[in-house]
């Protein structure tokens, strides 16, 4: 009995806590913005600078930096393409977190104040713009494509399709969501600290074509990804996948594909069956 009423107590807390949110953030008409400013090409100082935007209810915080960068101050750099959390470009530390700015709603931050920062682990541009090349370069390592020579085709007038179970499917399908934002890279305390570790965005993509069954490759021998800066310096602190916005999971990725290269084989990988098509007719 004082279970149950200790529980319904809890509930009552919190849908408290609720009303009171809403109702705070009813009533809130504007937040105060606090954005990083330097320019490294000009040898700028750091600081940051203080915007009062309006703000609704659906604001965004990438509606808010917009309004600040139409209506207060034209030179704020920040980059943004989609606005629908697909291209991972508006990634920024907001409030001291590694998010999306066109993801992360004003009012679920529940705060008058905004700290808009660049992403950590990236060299800086400009203001809020930092630089991926380092971060593509781990991607690029991986060879995140399917390796199988069979897939390309010297005639053009045939099509091929390779056979694939739901199941099989499945295996890989959550770390496909990657939109390469840099979330987790800036998240991963190994990263801070070791410029030559992939990351977990470039260890997860590893994972996905080296758990796909078109792929008969043998990601797992390159020396990216098994050497003492590769998967080995993961120490699985879990931030990368906290903060990614995907629900990719890259820690998960990691540790399985740390399974792979400790007992797995491409030769005991099922390979998906290909099958080939000419003019739409079966030629197999």
């Amino acid at each position: 009995m004082n279970g149950i009423i200790k529980k319904l107590s809890m509930l009552r807390t919190r849908q408290d806590t609720e009303q009171r949110s809403k109702k705070s953030l009813t009533s809130r008409s504007s937040v105060i913005l606090r954005v990083y400013r330097s320019n490294n090409a000009n040898g700028d100082s750091a600081r940051f600078d203080k915007f009062e935007v309006p703000t609704q209810r659906w604001t965004t915080v990438l509606d808010a930096l917009l309004y600040a960068k139409s209506y207060k101050d034209t030179s704020i750099g920040i980059r943004y393409s989609c606005r629908m959390a697909s291209c991972g470009s508006c990634g920024m530390k907001i409030n001291g977190r590694p998010r999306l700015a066109c993801y992360t709603n004003v009012s679920e931050l529940e705060s008058d104040v905004i700290s808009c920062e660049p992403l950590p682990n990236f060299p800086l541009i400009r203001d809020l713009v930092t630089d991926f090349s380092q971060f593509f370069s781990h991607h690029k390592s991986v060879q995140p494509y399917i390796l199988n020579q069979n897939a390309d085709l010297p005639d053009s007038r045939e099509l091929s399709e390779f056979i694939q179970s739901p199941r099989e499917v499945d295996e890989y399908l959550q770390f496909s969501y990657c939109i390469k934002c840099g979330l987790c890279y800036s998240a991963c305390p190994t990263v801070a600290t070791d410029i030559k570790f992939p990351g977990p965005q470039a260890l997860a993509q590893a994972y996905r074509y080296s758990a796909d069954t078109r792929d008969n490759g043998s990601r797992e021998d390159l020396k990216t990804i098994d050497d003492k800066h590769g998967i080995w310096r993961c120490h699985f602190a879990g931030s990368c996948s906290n903060v990614c916005p995907k629900g990719v999971d890259p820690s998960l990725g990691i540790q399985l594909l740390r399974g792979h290269l400790m007992s797995f084989s491409k030769h005991n990988k099922k390979i998906a069956e290909l099958k080939y098509h000419s003019h739409g007719n079966q030629i197999l």
